[in-house]
């Protein structure tokens, strides 16, 4: 089995955050570092808790490791039009060397979007859009043109340049469990699918669905990489024993969340730990 980790860049200092991955950015068990997108602070912190906004910090990580494979865990596709997104992932590609992985999903969080102004939708929209979002972000990486009409989204002749340096396009990672669209669209477009925390009963039952997908489609499941977040409770034995579950499960990856205050006293421990065999 292979591990990330990921911090969410609230209650935290940018200070604290950038000797957490220059740290984990030598320790070779660690494949990955993740963060999340959002504005508002979540799971259930104050919502007055200072939020660094995800795709500045993560450029911003990005040129202060070398190593490390750089993705946020996930976008909410409302947030941002797709074909600026689809221009900030090539970008942040060619800035660190080929590192990104793209994650996106639908989005849920009504808290910020309504405060923001911007539209969430329904369950059914979400799913549409989202679907709409990842053909135009994937055409876009990799078309020199690309010219779409859809519900959300409308393109013509529209470009991305530069491209990306991984070809066609950085791996597309989406996260949730919707079984009927989120599911069914990680299997049209997705090279990497995260499953959020929850149980291990879950993520097989997730899992076999998104087989479905692929059978359904043609697709062969073993193109997508499979993974799973593991909140990490302050035992490192505990947490490489829980990731160890995934994977007998069929994870590949197991992305530890980490929680803060952040410090990178917790990092070899954890290291250790996730590399010593069950």
């Amino acid at each position: 089995m292979r591990f990330a980790f990921k911090t969410s860049p609230q209650r935290t200092s940018w200070h604290a955050l950038l000797q957490m991955w220059q740290v984990a950015d030598g320790i070779e068990v660690f494949e990955s570092g993740w963060t999340s997108d959002h504005f508002y602070a979540t799971h259930s912190a104050d919502p007055t808790t200072p939020r660094l906004e995800g795709w500045i910090t993560l450029t911003a990580l990005a040129q202060a490791t070398t190593r490390l494979r750089i993705g946020t865990l996930v976008t909410g596709i409302h947030y941002r039009h797709p074909a600026v997104l689809a221009n900030m992932a090539a970008t942040l590609d060619i800035v660190s060397d080929g590192r990104l992985e793209l994650g996106i999903g639908t989005g849920w969080n009504q808290d910020e979007s309504g405060a923001y102004g911007i539209e969430l939708g329904t369950v059914k929209q979400r799913s549409d859009r989202f679907e709409e979002a990842c053909e135009v972000i994937r055409s876009l990486l990799g078309q020199e043109t690309t010219t779409f009409k859809g519900t959300f989204y409308q393109l013509t002749d529209a470009r991305c340049d530069p491209k990306p340096v991984q070809r066609p396009h950085p791996p597309i990672c989406i996260g949730g469990s919707g079984e009927k669209r989120t599911l069914r669209t990680a299997a049209r477009f997705a090279q990497h699918w995260n499953f959020d925390t929850g149980t291990v009963e879950q993520f097989v039952r997730a899992r076999e669905v998104l087989h479905r997908h692929c059978a359904d489609i043609g697709r062969d499941p073993a193109e997508i990489l499979l993974s799973s977040q593991v909140r990490y409770d302050g035992d490192p034995a505990a947490t490489a024993a829980c990731a160890a579950q995934f994977g007998e499960a069929g994870a590949e990856l197991a992305i530890i969340y980490l929680p803060p205050p952040y410090t990178p006293a917790v990092l070899e421990p954890l290291a250790n730990a996730l590399a010593r065999p069950a």
